[in-house]
């Protein structure tokens, strides 16, 4: 894949992507808008977070992993592929349905597992309201799998835009739903809020998930795919064979998870017994995660999701060597956003959450802030290490990858509950994004190596000068911006959110236009790269 071909297939997803990232953001400035950052929130979110933990630990990462490429390989079957797509589809959908049942009859042991002090004394109500929010969301996980399902069939026919444009619907409805409630009542906290209201925001949110996934059947029927449903299991054998070891690696990545959630909510329960009202649990760790994420959905997935399936029909000609060129060129592509990305979040993360969530206290926003600094050291680890993994997948390879997410898990893991039994309640949530990019950083010296089984030679220097140019870029454009908030005190003083707002986007700019030239002047290649990914979005963006 060239290029201009990767430019055009990801500036379709990126305009998707863009849409629905700042869709997403007005619905998470509501949802804390509505529930604020503290306790409240926190049920909201560990029940709302389940489904999609429930869902990419049993079935999700092994749709995601091989679905393409089995596709693809089904592509050359008498029929076409359409046997295997239906009998794939309708045996996950059997399973998805019976996990909501077991999920639903088992709600209350799943709160407990994933905040288990929600059980102590005296907070009896946000048990309860978790468990309300838990049943009312887990018809999520059957509604998140057709999704995956639809969407891996359209990108394996070749068209992409559509797994990224279904989400905006979704978050439209959720905007919806959160958007009628502050019409009526400005705010709602644990004491205050109603059955009523509990149901709107479990269904409203779940029917979200339900028309992102349907909106892909009529792509589907597009493709020339007939999906119908048919029972049985004839051809699946090697799909659910590598499916076992992705199944290991998601069970790794989620009991991970479940150290974050866990640690979080403790954090956030020990601070309400203190006293502390600033909300410092599971929700300020979500929302300044979603925050991180956006260069890394915008170009990252965008990039990777359509690189995929032309990784996988490499592999299977056999094309090793352009597949190692693939991925590093996809690496350095993806580095001239996330490593100034990175910076940016690391020196204005709470200028920058002091602004975005303005329907808060400036001490709830600002604390977002610094948990936001704490994981943006490491986003571009995360982002090499997503690029590396589908490296894996492209050759069926489900197995290995599992010691890569194993040592990264452990030391998380580790650093969580240290930080848990050391820091102040008040500072655990920052600690657990220190504990995220620490785990990452040290596990990109593993997956590198482990993918040489494949392509020969991988090494770290391919595009780690290319990195240091760009982080030095960065830092001479971004430090001076810096030294200016921290001079004048910008991030702690007390004013109306246009000054704030003037502040961010003058920081914002002058070091972005500051990275670009000195980038340039360094002669960083991959920036012409990035003015041609830029042109190609606004072209689609014009002919749309």
């Amino acid at each position: 894949m060239k290029n201009n071909e990767l430019y055009r297939a990801s500036g379709i997803m990126a305009i998707g992507t863009i849409l629905s990232r700042l869709t997403g953001f007005v619905r998470a400035l509501l949802a804390v808008a509505v529930l604020g950052t503290a306790l409240l929130a926190d049920t909201y979110n560990v029940a709302n977070t389940m489904p999609n933990i429930l869902y990419n630990l049993l079935v999700g990462g092994a749709l995601t992993a091989i679905f393409v490429p089995q596709l693809l390989r089904s592509f050359s079957d008498e029929d076409g592929g359409h046997a295997f797509a239906s009998r794939l589809v309708t045996t996950i959908s059997g399973i998805l349905l019976a996990l909501v049942l077991i999920g639903v009859i088992f709600a209350p042991a799943l709160v407990r597992l994933y905040a288990p002090e929600f059980s102590t004394p005296g907070f009896e109500n946000e048990q309860h309201i978790a468990v309300a929010f838990t049943r009312y969301c887990l018809p999520q996980i059957f509604f998140l799998g057709l999704f995956t399902m639809l969407g891996q069939v359209a990108n394996a026919r070749g068209s992409f835009a559509p797994l990224m444009w279904a989400p905006i619907a979704n978050n439209l409805v959720v905007i919806a739903v959160f958007g009628s409630i502050l019409a009526v009542q400005h705010a709602i906290t644990i004491n205050s809020i109603t059955d009523f209201q509990v149901q709107l925001l479990g269904w409203g949110t779940t029917l979200g998930v339900v028309i992102q996934a349907l909106i892909l059947i009529p792509v589907v029927k597009k493709s020339g795919i007939r999906i119908r449903p048919m029972f049985g299991v004839h051809g699946l054998g090697k799909s659910f064979r590598l499916a076992g070891w992705t199944l290991v690696y998601v069970l790794i990545a989620q009991l991970g998870y479940l150290v974050t959630v866990n640690v979080a909510t403790s954090a956030a329960v020990r601070s309400a017994k203190a006293g502390i009202d600033t909300g410092v649990g599971f929700t300020p760790y979500t929302s300044a995660y979603y925050v991180m994420l956006l260069p890394y959905s915008i170009v990252t997935i965008s990039i990777v999701t359509a690189l995929l399936p032309h990784l996988s029909k490499l592999a299977i000609a056999r094309d090793v060597e352009e597949v190692r060129n693939q991925l590093v060129r996809a690496i350095r592509m993806v580095g001239v956003v996330t490593v100034p990305s990175a910076v940016a979040l690391l020196f204005f993360g709470p200028l920058m959450t002091e602004v975005l969530y303005m329907g808060i206290s400036l001490q709830d926003s600002r604390y977002i802030g610094f948990v936001l600094s704490a994981l943006s050291l490491g986003l571009v680890a995360f982002s090499i290490n997503l690029i590396l993994i589908r490296g894996f997948n492209a050759f069926e390879d489900t197995k290995t990858q599992v010691t890569s997410i194993i040592i990264i898990n452990l030391i998380s893991v580790g650093l969580s509950y240290l930080f848990l039994a050391t820091l102040k309640s008040n500072w655990v949530t920052v600690g657990l994004g220190i504990a995220f990019s620490v785990s990452y950083i040290a596990g990109l010296f593993i997956t590198i190596p482990l993918l040489k089984k494949h392509l020969g030679r991988l090494r770290i220097s391919e595009f780690a000068s290319q990195h240091g140019k760009l982080l030095i870029a960065s830092l001479i454009g971004m430090v001076p911006f810096f030294a200016i908030t921290v001079y004048f005190g910008w991030a702690y003083q007390e004013t109306t959110i246009a000054v704030r707002a003037l502040r961010l986007i003058l920081v914002l700019a002058g070091s972005g236009v500051a990275y670009l030239l000195v980038a340039r002047a360094l002669k960083v290649s991959e920036i012409a790269g990035l003015k041609g990914f830029a042109t190609s979005v606004l072209q689609r963006r014009r002919k749309k």
